[in-house]
């Protein structure tokens, strides 16, 4: 039984940023999945020129490249806070207790 009294702050924050962006990733894809297949059923209902089309599109195409960077970095400062949070309450009552084989 082996007690993880310390974790690396910066370890788990850049473990952490890479999990929820690639988590926002393919929440982005399922985003523009949905934004294209909206814009193509609202076609025939839009007017030449209308800007809502375009609008659709965009979200779509911009939902791939945001989502990924907003939850990357929404990640990496969870992991922050909740690694400095760990080290101080493990200073406090002794870390968690893992087995190993």
């Amino acid at each position: 039984m082996i007690t993880v009294r310390r974790v690396g702050v910066f370890s788990l924050a850049k473990i952490m940023g890479v999990l929820y962006a690639l988590l926002g990733l393919i929440f982005g894809a399922l985003a523009t999945c949905f934004s294209l297949v909206g814009a193509m059923a609202a076609m025939p209902q839009l007017s030449e020129g209308s800007g809502d089309q375009l609008f659709g599109l965009l979200f779509g195409v911009g939902a791939i490249i945001f989502l990924p960077l907003f939850y990357g970095l929404m990640g990496f400062i969870s992991g922050l806070l909740m690694a400095f949070l760990y080290n101080l309450v493990a200073g406090w009552i002794g870390g968690i207790e893992l087995e190993t084989a």
